[in-house]
């Protein structure tokens, strides 16, 4: 029989500190990291160091990558430093790559939080509630606390770690893939597998292992006319406005039931096999975990199966929002000189985003051309990436499998999922290995929505998860 000791010390010294692990994520979510807010670059270089002095406390060697600067609404910033930690050094031993994100989305009282968002709070069922806590703060700080509860039980961890956390991934992750590349042959010379936990369970009750993404591909689209904003009483009826031209075009983009219209866009969208559609069947998924996520059953397709098709393998449009126009409470009769529209797809297996960018251009430019306006239209593509697909066959799933039985008492479901970590796919290709997504949260967390949350439960078991799969790896050969 196999020795369990080691992982029961383990696993005790975790439940025995759970507060302290509470109180840990309660001091990174207290720093505002929004990549994406120039406004607060600098909170995001101040979690990057609040994670070096922990990886200090903790033994790690590191590197703070300097990856250069960008331009944000005309200001040059200093892009946030990539850490690479490395935590042990035996070659005896396997060496598991972890990725994870420091940075998160934009959060603001008034959009709807019951509560501060950057001030971690706990109800009375466990929800921490706080912006980053389940994205992607709680997940990256539950490989920190992994190792230090290894270190206070005594426990020899069974591999070589190296740690790359980034400060820019809701904002593009730029700088990232050319770090790789330039490393994969040094830093990143002898890894044997990565490990992401970077995603969610489908639903709320059951562990999953994650072996495919959709890619993303993200647009700006901008109309633009008078040399400044007008006043609609004197001007209204007189000239063409561009917010009336980009509401237009945005809703020429999808259905109200999610059907693209663009042309071109489904061409190369793989084709469902019978052997793929069988394995939705094991799936253990109900509308009603849809329901709880979304509060609301606004859902477009009334069975699992097919709702589960459009989240994993079919490309979707979402349009963002609008930059330039009215949004404070009240009524302002301003007439908006320039508007721009955010909007993305989701891509899918065979779908090229340089194509894709391609047919977006086309079509939007050709529909404004039908408009007869004098205004201006500029389209671009923000960033894109295409979709991740891995065998979840490997050792490394497979150990990962084993770890969700021991810590939860149950086989995980197998899942692709909707969302887009582009990193995943350069991970893979760049290193050749096999890339695991290990998610910790829950399908109703709300990332990057109001009330994110990340349960205590989720949390603590997702640190004996992670150690344990850890621990599972060391045994494949």
């Amino acid at each position: 029989m196999a020795n369990t000791a080691p992982l029961e010390s383990f696993f005790n010294y975790v439940d025995q500190n759970q507060d302290h692990y509470v109180a840990r994520l309660r001091e990174a979510v207290a720093i505002p990291s929004v990549s994406a807010d120039a406004g607060h670059r600098e909170e995001v270089f101040r979690m990057g160091n609040w994670l070096i002095e922990l990886f200090k406390q903790l033994g790690i060697s590191y590197e703070a990558a300097d990856v250069g600067t960008h331009v944000v609404d005309g200001k040059t910033l200093k892009l946030p430093p990539i850490l690479l930690g490395t935590y042990g050094n035996d070659p005896n031993k396997k060496t598991i790559l972890v990725y994870g994100h420091y940075d998160v989305q934009p959060a603001l009282i008034e959009d709807g939080w019951s509560s501060d968002p950057w001030k971690l709070t706990e109800d009375s069922t466990g929800r921490l509630v706080g912006r980053g806590s389940s994205d992607d703060k709680g997940p990256i700080i539950g490989w920190l606390n992994a190792i230090e509860a290894h270190q206070k039980a005594g426990v020899e961890f069974p591999v070589n770690l190296k740690i790359c956390f980034e400060g820019m991934e809701e904002n593009g992750s730029e700088g990232l893939d050319d770090l790789i590349l330039r490393e994969a042959n040094r830093y990143f010379k002898d890894v044997d597998a990565v490990c992401i936990s970077d995603n969610y369970w489908l639903g709320v009750t059951k562990p999953c292992l994650t072996y495919g993404l959709r890619g993303i591909s993200y647009f700006k689209v901008s109309v633009s006319g008078p040399g400044r904003d007008l006043h609609s009483g004197v001007f209204g009826g007189t000239v063409y406005e561009p917010m009336t031209d980009l509401v237009i075009l945005l809703s020429k983009l999808v259905t109200t039931d999610g059907k693209i219209l663009i042309p071109g866009v489904n061409d190369d969208v793989a084709e469902l096999t019978d052997e793929e559609q069988e394995t939705y069947k094991s799936i253990e998924f109900k509308l009603h975990e849809l329901h709880s996520a979304i509060e609301s059953q606004t859902n477009i397709f009334d069975n699992e199966t097919r709702t589960l098709q459009a989240r994993w393998r079919y490309p979707s449009l979402s349009i963002h929002g609008v930059e330039g126009a009215f949004s404070a409470s009240g009524a302002k009769t301003v007439l908006p000189c320039k508007v721009s529209g955010k909007f993305s797809i989701r891509l899918v297996p065979n779908m090229d985003p340089d194509k894709i960018t391609a047919y977006v251009e086309k079509y939007l430019k050709e529909e404004f051309a039908k408009l007869g306006s004098k205004n201006k239209l500029h389209v671009e593509c923000l960033h894109g990436a295409k979709a991740w697909v891995a065998s979840p066959n490997h050792w490394n799933f497979v150990a990962a499998a084993k770890a969700v039985e021991k810590v939860f008492n149950c086989k995980p479901d197998m899942t692709r999922e909707g969302g887009s970590i582009p990193v995943t796919l350069t991970f893979q290709d760049a290193l050749n290995k096999n890339v695991l997504l290990l998610p910790m949260g829950r399908g109703d967390d709300g990332a990057h929505s109001t009330n994110e949350k990340l349960d205590r439960f989720n949390y603590i078991q997702g640190i004996k998860l992670l150690g344990t799969y850890l621990h599972e790896v060391a045994k494949t050969t």
